[in-house]
């Protein structure tokens, strides 16, 4: 039978990418890139034969037209190649990932479905990282964190239990790691509702993200500017509670997380501790391991990483 036998949290940001130059905190950025380094190791070793990844979308394959809480990718991934990640289409597999959204669906959770799915760097950052050099195909599993209403933390962990008892019924002897890509603290200078934006730049922001599809790089350049001139919001003490109770197991608490507390507590970015959230639950909510954590002002987030094993106790 198929099973889960890894799970990785990792954060990411494109600005790790195209601002290393600017980074005054060098031994930080170094300790986060060790972190992913070792993660991805972690993953070569339990030989995956696919990587269900969880992260967030950033407005380059959904937009306001239509944005569902949860989709799977599951035929054609293309990777926009935002922020210096990869572009292009991935490594798939098609059969498995059908699979698992009947079963998901089956469960109870009706996930969307995409046969041509555009991914930004809520998933390719995790690929260009912890998938270095593994030739190893990927099921996208993309969570809205940024347009509300967004998907409560207790249907968040039902998805993530559903995912580990599909797994189970999917039959067939594959390895499966599951990761999470996304968080910890951060704000962006994005609207907290884009029903209400504030100022020019929140405009035009709404603005892209309701008409940016199949046009998103007209946008780009103001978004960029936008993003690089916020000034950094960064919430250690949660981030190092977080993996604190990561390590310990005790993370089921945090399911009665509100949209409103997580904001409050962990910035409108903290927003994507739904995909840790989705792969913990996948994972039994067993204890981990945290490998690094650095707060990077100047990549505007709270970076961690940690791994954990299903049958820890």
């Amino acid at each position: 039978m198929a099973s889960i036998v890894l799970g990785v949290g990792a954060s990411h940001s494109t600005l790790m990418n195209t601002h290393w130059d600017k980074v005054v905190h060098t031994e930080r950025a170094e300790s986060f890139r060790d972190g992913l380094y070792a993660a991805r190791d972690r993953i070569a070793e339990a030989r995956p034969d696919v990587v269900v990844v969880v992260g967030s979308n950033h407005f380059r394959g959904f937009w306001l037209d239509l944005i569902p809480s949860f989709t799977l990718g599951v035929g054609e991934v293309i990777a926009a190649g935002d922020g210096g990640t990869p572009k292009g289409p991935q490594r798939t597999d098609p059969v498995f990932a059908q699979a698992l959204a009947t079963e998901l669906v089956n469960a109870g959770t009706e996930v969307a479905i995409s046969a041509r799915l555009t991914i930004d760097h809520g998933q390719a950052h995790a690929i260009q990282y912890l998938l270095d050099g593994l030739d190893v195909p990927v099921v996208p599993l993309v969570v809205n964190v940024f347009a509300p209403p967004l998907p409560t933390m207790p249907r968040v962990v039902e998805l993530g239990a559903n995912i580990a008892a599909a797994v189970e019924k999917i039959g067939g002897d594959k390895r499966v790691v599951v990761v999470a890509s996304g968080g910890l603290s951060h704000q962006l200078p994005w609207p907290s509702d884009w029903t209400e934006p504030e100022g020019e730049d929140e405009e035009f922001l709404v603005e892209a993200w309701l008409n940016g599809r199949g046009e998103w790089e007209r946008y780009d350049k103001r978004r960029r500017e936008i993003i690089v001139a916020a000034q950094p919001t960064i919430f250690e003490d949660f981030d190092e509670r977080f993996l604190a109770d990561l390590e310990r197991g005790d993370l089921f608490t945090y399911t009665e997380l509100t949209t409103e507390k997580i904001l409050e507590v962990a910035g409108n970015g903290g927003q994507e501790l739904r995909t840790w959230m989705v792969m913990v639950a996948a994972l039994g909510f067993a204890p981990g391991k945290a490998l690094a954590y650095a707060a990077m002002p100047e990549w505007l987030t709270g970076m961690g990483v940690a791994v954990i094993e299903p049958d820890a106790s």
